[in-house]
């Protein structure tokens, strides 16, 4: 027990290392805080991000930490995941590929008494990469170079617990620190030695705090059938933060640069988001779910350069609005401890999940791509001769952003994620 502990501990520092690399390749990454991160876990990314109904006690759920309720008496579970992507962007008739990977979050569950479940871990939340320029040729003799660049997002630590207070009904929090900096660059240079280079730096940084709630009512119908419906309700508020631009100008033949600096201090909300969703199990085999998300932008000023001036500028930001359907289907739900290969495929978890998402962002006061993405995958059984029962989540998942007018991107990504069930709690019995 307490190697695994250290090895969690370990674990958790190798994630908050890595976890200031970038998971986009976007443009549209640029845009507000960046793209928004799925903060679900391997069993969720199956299913494309259902979970506000879905309450496993060997899996961790941070969707809705009602769920940590359920968390097994007798077991530590931690969770680790990444992703790899290609991702084909699409302008008139160009084309071009990009791939990246990523460590994506690593949490944990425990039952710390009975109907009280705990978790902890650190999660994404928002990504910012990407890097491309645009020529303008004024004349055979005369053209002009303009690089976008950027990288960093935000990532949340977070302690949360989940309580059964009556049977069938169950409460929960997630309390995060939020923390992150991202810097965007543009750099215009010419072709001519005697021009100057200009150069604008927008970087910020955010440090704050997140509280989102959750609650979840469970209702059997029939024998073979269960109900769960989920609620989550995330705290809008000032994030405070810094937003700094550096507008240089630099004249290289003389070696001489001048700048000037403008900061924004208090620069950043959270928006207030809700979220419902219902989970029907029939016969511990077939689970059918579905989950609809609000998140209120539309109210938040956001950092923009516009008169020579740097300033907060409403209408910036939409109100986003997320629909997702899924399933989750074992063959044979009953336990089982001999290692053949028809133990493991009717063991085995079968999912698929179907999402469509509108943008929170405006790109240059159009709204920006919507999303409509599919995925596919499977939770595999890995139990060894103590009988932990791990699971290796895997999946696949494709994704299409598109707008009129704009890049459209489509991503092809797979994602994994080792659940590690150990029996920490187990009473040992001598005879």
């Amino acid at each position: 027990m307490k190697k695994l502990f250290i090895n969690g501990i370990l674990l958790f520092a190798s994630a908050l290392t890595v976890s200031a690399q970038s998971g986009t390749n976007s443009p549209y990454s640029q845009y507000g805080l960046g793209i928004l991160s799925e903060q679900s876990q391997g069993f969720n990314r199956g299913m494309n991000g259902l979970g506000l109904g879905f309450r496993y006690g060997n899996q961790v759920n941070t969707l809705n930490p009602a769920s940590y309720s359920a968390a097994d008496s007798l077991t530590m579970i931690f969770d680790v995941g990444l992703s790899g992507q290609i991702t084909n962007f699409k302008e008139g008739n160009t084309k071009v590929n990009a791939k990246n990977a990523d460590f994506e979050y690593a949490v944990a569950m425990f039952r710390a008494m009975p109907s009280l479940g705990i978790s902890f871990g650190i999660v994404p939340f928002t990504n910012v990469g990407y890097s491309y320029s645009r020529t303008d040729v004024a004349s055979s003799s005369l053209y002009s170079i303009e690089t976008h660049s950027g990288n960093g997002g935000l990532r949340e630590v977070y302690v949360g617990a989940g309580w059964e207070p009556v049977k069938g009904f169950s409460v929960g929090v997630n309390a995060g620190y939020l923390w992150g900096n991202t810097e965007r660059s543009i750099t215009n240079t010419t072709n001519q030695s005697a021009a100057n280079t200009l150069s604008r730096i927008y970087s910020t940084s955010v440090n704050t705090y997140k509280l989102d709630f959750g609650a979840q009512y469970q209702q059997a119908l029939g024998k073979k059938d269960v109900l769960t419906i989920g609620a989550t309700f995330g705290l809008g508020h000032k994030m405070g933060g810094e937003a700094q631009l550096i507008n240089t100008n630099t004249d290289t033949q003389n070696s001489v640069m001048t700048s000037d600096t403008a900061t924004i201090d208090d620069a950043f909300k959270l928006p207030m988001t809700l979220g419902l969703g219902f989970a029907w199990c029939h016969n511990k085999t077939l689970t059918v779910g579905a989950d609809y998300s609000f998140q209120r932008w539309s109210n938040i000023d956001y950092p923009k350069y516009e008169n020579n001036k740097y300033q907060l500028v409403s209408g910036l930001l939409n109100n986003r609005h997320k629909m997702t359907v899924g399933l989750d289907w074992i063959p044979s739900a009953s336990n089982w401890t001999s290692l053949s290969l028809k133990n493991l495929l009717t063991h085995t978890h079968y999912r698929f999940g179907v999402s469509y998402a509108t943008p929170y962002y405006k790109v240059n006061g159009q709204d920006g791509p919507k999303e409509l993405s599919v995925s596919a995958g499977m939770g595999i059984p890995l139990v060894n001769k103590w009988g932990n029962r791990s699971v290796l989540n895997i999946s696949v998942q494709w994704a299409r952003q598109s707008a009129t007018n704009m890049i459209t991107e489509n991503t092809f990504r797979i994602n994994l994620g080792i659940t590690f069930n150990e029996k920490w709690f187990a009473k040992w019995k001598v005879e």
